[in-house]
């Protein structure tokens, strides 16, 4: 059956093409589009026609960075992003408590530094309200956990634990750890003990739980940035069922920094073999791993990110990857066909970010590459300047600078970088393709709130006339096309994904609030009418199909 789309704003993907108004779908591929009258003669009579009433139609969006089972984890946790105080932190929490009165532990996400005393977490706060079971709390950017003392216990963590590599145990003046795990700490500690006590069950449900709220926000391909083995195999034991995916992934996989360089080479040697591994899949054309995945810094608000200057509490870290370390690797990892992308939101971090590009292309020589930085919170204008020169993708999520939360970020840098973050405007006028993504779950994953903030630099979460910087704000084509055919480029994805275009496959979202021509406050109220995957229509869900 042959569909027409008709009465809709097209947006192709691409943001220099005029806009449209019809679509034809046949076997899940696109085979015309532009006014109605020229679509319906390409197509011929017989097909089905679809009045969308002057909603947007766009490509399907493509999440650009996100952690799949994380997000889906996510869902299951107590949600604290809200909380603006410690007392509705606790109150939260013993509420989900005696919800599940014989639990064995507690997980929450979203906790944000100004809701605590002083901005400093600490176990003595949770044990008041939870002492007898483990309780682990996301910071709002998941580059921290929060743990009271039965967590500690339960991890294994004492006055003689070493700081892991590029993350540190905070400890008080007597040497006990205080409960607050920074970077690296939480991955060694807190994400291996959740990935201890999780279950195969479980990890289907989170991959589960993450496919189900992309589809309902009009999300039909992503790039999962971080994966590791049992994500490897979660996604693996999904395609053996169901020989497929809900939508194509690509996948970067995790590099940690060892401090060793001999296992740091191991570690990408695993790299290689799990990208040929996969490709051998059942389904392999809806899984696919094609890049690796550098955390070079951390984060501002926990005064993390390699900065040039000092923070205004006079600290001054380390990059968790320097130039030295992480530099032989990624020469590695380019010569095998991997691409990088690379955590770099300090300015420092993302000046050896373009380094790294720099050394690849001098080591390896020309060829085709989609270097991508993530996030670029605070970059100089001489490193945008390079980046465009080497064509790097910036790979950039409008929710991480909702002026909500941006009261602490701005506070820790302290100075004239305060009211310089998040530079887009920058990297358009240089010529830097711009990737938009959530980060989900250290953000809200809703693209229609995304698109919002990008849009007017305003809140989401507290929706209001304050904005932070709106000369950066995009158009709504070039936010649009961050969030679909820039997106797809970086991420990797081909066969049209990003884009309508005619032989491409069909991934479309149907969105009531239509920038072009609504107000953009109608799109936090927004809904997604229809997602398709290959011409199938998965949200909402046909009650007559099984």
């Amino acid at each position: 059956m042959t569909t027409i789309f008709t009465n809709a704003t097209v947006f192709s993907g691409r943001e220099h093409e005029p806009l449209h108004e019809a679509v034809a779908v046949s076997s899940g591929r696109i085979i015309a589009t532009g006014d109605a009258e020229t679509v319906r003669s390409v197509v011929g009579p017989g097909a089905q026609s679809v009045d969308l009433n002057g909603a947007l139609l766009a490509p399907g969006f493509v999440e650009a960075h996100t952690h799949m089972t994380m997000l889906g984890r996510a869902v299951d946790k107590v949600q604290l992003r809200d909380c603006s105080n410690l007392d509705e932190i606790t109150d939260r929490l013993l509420q989900a408590r005696r919800r599940a009165p014989n639990a064995k532990f507690l997980l929450g996400a979203g906790w944000m530094f100004a809701a605590l005393p002083g901005g400093i977490p600490l176990a003595a706060m949770l044990d008041a309200a939870i002492p007898d079971i483990p309780v682990l709390l996301d910071s709002n950017d998941v580059h921290s956990s929060w743990v009271n003392t039965a967590a500690l216990n339960a991890m294994g963590i004492d006055a003689a634990t070493p700081n892991p590599p590029g993350g540190e145990i905070v400890r008080g003046s007597d040497g006990e750890a205080t409960g607050f795990l920074l970077e690296n700490a939480a991955v060694e500690y807190a994400w291996t003990y959740l990935d201890e006590i999780a279950t195969d069950d479980d990890r289907d449900r989170f991959l589960d739980n993450a496919f189900q709220v992309y589809l309902q926000n009009g999300v039909t391909a992503a790039s999962d940035m971080g994966l590791n083995e049992a994500d490897l195999a979660t996604f693996h034991r999904r395609l053996e069922r169901d020989g497929r995916l809900p939508f194509p992934v690509t996948a970067y996989w995790l590099l940690r920094p060892t401090g060793d360089h001999a296992e740091d080479l191991k570690s990408l040697d695993r790299a290689i073999e799990v990208r040929d591994l996969a490709a051998q899949w059942q389904g392999a054309d809806w899984f696919r791993i094609v890049g690796v995945k550098f955390i070079l810094d951390g984060v501002i608000d926990a005064c993390t990110a390699a900065m040039r200057s000092p923070y205004a509490n006079g600290s001054d870290p380390e990059p968790i990857w320097s130039l030295e370390t992480a530099g032989p690797i990624a020469v590695a990892a380019d010569a095998h066909g991997l691409q990088l992308a690379m955590h770099a939101i300090g300015d420092h971090a993302s000046e050896i970010a373009v380094d790294i590009v720099e050394k690849c292309i001098e080591r390896n020589g020309p060829k085709r590459r989609a270097p991508r930085i993530e996030h670029l919170e605070s970059v100089t204008d001489a490193t945008i300047k390079r980046a465009a020169a080497l064509g790097v993708f910036a790979s950039m999520q409008p929710v991480h600078c909702d002026p909500m939360i941006m009261g602490n970020w701005m506070e820790m840098l302290g100075d004239e970088r305060a009211e310089a973050g998040f530079p887009w405007q920058k990297f358009r006028d240089a010529g830097v393709r711009i990737a938009l993504g959530t980060d989900a779950p250290t953000a809200p994953h809703q693209t229609a709130h995304n698109l919002f903030i990008a849009l007017t630099t305003r809140s989401a979460l507290m929706p209001g006339p304050e904005t932070y910087h709106v000369e950066r704000a995009f158009t709504p084509g070039q936010a649009l096309a961050g969030l679909t055919q820039h997106a797809a480029d970086a991420g990797g994805f081909d066969d049209g994904i990003g884009a309508i275009v005619p032989g491409g496959r069909a991934n479309l979202v149907v969105l009531d609030a239509n920038p072009f021509n609504d107000g953009t406050d109608k799109l936090l109220e927004s809904a997604v009418l229809r997602t398709l995957v290959d011409g199938e229509q998965v949200w909402p869900h046909d009650p007559e199909k099984k």
